[in-house]
Formats: structure tokens, sequence, C-alpha cells
């Protein structure tokens, strides 16, 4: 096999999947390095509410792209890609196999299709969509966004914010629907010399997988997640709208600290959240008909997804 074949595992799954323990697993075997792989994962502060791996765990093989930026700050899919090649290049010169473990979906599209040539965010049409969102709702807006691009307006919540905000961003600087440029020619700037892998961690019941996921928001609170947003609230330089606040539990929190919502509230609609974003990471997962399936719901599915891993990286 030569260098420009190299393959590269890349252990996907929806949350609460198992992809942290999988990884460790393979860890205690090989000489390896983590490359996360999660939107949420990046921001410093942000501990309890992402299921951050701890610190003995980071402390077992080096993670990277963890704790990279501010709350205040974003980081998109063209950086992770940059990035995360770069990071694998590193790993690959330093004799050490590369491990990507994550569950954002357009993170690992970018990695692995290049990235489409997509207008910058604009901080006025953000500004004007947020005050008419603010005015009519954010269903209204996912109306308006249904009138110009039906077909990303059909896999988006009525209540998605960011990525109608988004998608109509798109299509107001561009004057071309998000669905029409994301099915153009993708641009790459670069020859990649790998050959990236997905093993999937997917239920084979999904009611196990929403169990986990109850019980881990749960396992959450009780760690003090409303603590958590309590102090990023207090720093008084973050609010509902930014991309870190945004995230899913976050979101249902700070409004809870609003008083907009009941505690019980709160926690079913975040629970309620993550399910959504997880049946989301399974439909991009099933998009790929290359992944190798680990079923994550069965007793040894840490075993079978290190063998699987293994296979890809020729141990």
């Amino acid at each position: 096999m030569t260098d420009s074949t190299l393959p590269v595992a890349c252990l996907l799954g929806p949350t609460a999947s198992g992809k942290t323990a999988a990884a460790l697993a393979f860890a205690a075997r090989h000489p390896v390095e983590i490359v996360s792989v999660d939107s949420a994962l990046v921001y410093r502060e942000m501990d309890i509410g992402t299921a951050k791996p701890s610190a003995a765990e980071r402390a077992a093989a080096p993670h990277h792209l963890i704790d990279i930026i501010d709350p205040a700050e974003t980081y998109s899919a063209a950086q992770f890609r940059a990035d995360a090649l770069g990071l694998v290049g590193e790993i690959v010169a330093r004799g050490k196999a590369p491990l990507l473990v994550g569950g954002t979906m357009l993170y690992y599209k970018a990695l692995t299709q290049g990235l489409n040539d997509l207008p910058a965010a604009d901080p006025d049409v953000r500004v004007t969509l947020d005050a008419d969102a603010a005015r009519d709702g954010w269903p209204a807006l996912h109306a308006r966004l249904a009138a110009v691009d039906p077909e990303t307006a059909a896999r988006l919540a009525p209540n998605d914010s960011q990525r109608i905000q988004r998608a109509l961003e798109i299509f107001m600087l561009s004057g071309q629907p998000m669905s029409a440029l994301l099915a153009a020619p993708r641009v790459t700037e670069e020859y990649v010399p790998y050959r990236f892998v997905p093993v999937a961690l997917e239920p084979s019941d999904r009611a196990v997988l929403h169990r986990r996921i109850e019980a881990r928001f749960d396992a959450m609170l009780a760690l003090g997640f409303i603590d958590e947003v309590k102090r990023l609230r207090a720093r008084g330089d973050l609010d509902v709208s930014m991309p870190s606040m945004r995230c899913v539990g976050y979101r249902q929190a700070w409004e809870y600290l609003d008083g907009a919502t009941g505690y019980d509230a709160m926690r079913d609609k975040s629970i309620f959240a993550t399910r959504q974003l997880c049946k989301q990471q399974l439909t991009w997962l099933r998009a790929m008909p290359e992944r190798v399936v680990i079923y994550c719901c069965r007793a040894d599915a840490t075993e079978q997804a290190v063998e699987a891993v293994e296979r890809v990286m020729d141990f």
C-alpha cells in the first residue's frame, strides 16, 4: 500500500453510541492520537454538556481539536478540514496512527468530500434574520425558506434556528438555494494522501439509544450542568444566538435560566433535541454505503469497533 492510499479510520456515530469508549479501548492497544470530529468539543469552558472526555481519558492518548476556541468565537467546517488534514499528517510523521472520532457529520463530509463554494457568514444579514425571527418566530422563517429552497426546508425542523438562518443567509447572499450549491461540484484545494474509512456505531434498536441519551443527560444534570451554563452566562459576552450556546442542551438550559421554561420542560426539551440530533446523525451515516457498521447496543460493541478499526489500519 502506498502513501497515496494510506487508510485512516474514522469512528463515527450518533451521540451516546460509545465512540469514546471504543477509541480509548483502541488506544490501550496501539500508539494512537485521537482527532475529534465534534463541533461542540472545540469550545473551552463547555465540559459537562458536551460530554467532553475527562482529563484521565485525554491522558490515555493525545487528543486534538478539543478546547481550541473560546465560546464567543466561531469555528467552521473549512477550519476543521484544514486543521484535521494538518494534524493527520503530523501524527503519521510521528509514527503513530491517527484515529478520527466524533459525530459532526458536516465536518466529516467537508474532510472527505471537500468544500462547496458557499458564501461566508454576513453579520448584517444575520441581524436582519434574527430580528425577523424575534418578531415572527422561527417556524415563519422556516416557511419562508420552504418557498425558496424546499429541499433544504424539508430536512430541517421548524425551530432549527441555526440551520434555517444559514440556509436563508445563503439564499439572500447568492440568490441561489443552498441545496443547489451543495449539489454543485466541490472545491478541493489540495491533494489528500489519505483514504478515510468510516466505522459507524449505529443502534439496532433506537429505543435503547434513546434510553442511553436520557440517562446521560440526567447524569450531566447531576454533575452540575446548570451551574456550568450559569458560569457561561455570568461572563456577559455570550448570548443564545451564538453557535456555542446553540449546542444541544445549552440553548434549553439558557431558556430555563431566563425563566422561559421550567426545569422539567428544560430536561424534556434537551432530551428531545438530543434525540433529533441523533436522528440527523444516523441519516448522514446511512447515506455512506462504504461505512463499516458496528451495532452499538450489543454487549461486545466496543470490542467489535476496535477490531474494525484495526482492520482498517492494518494492525
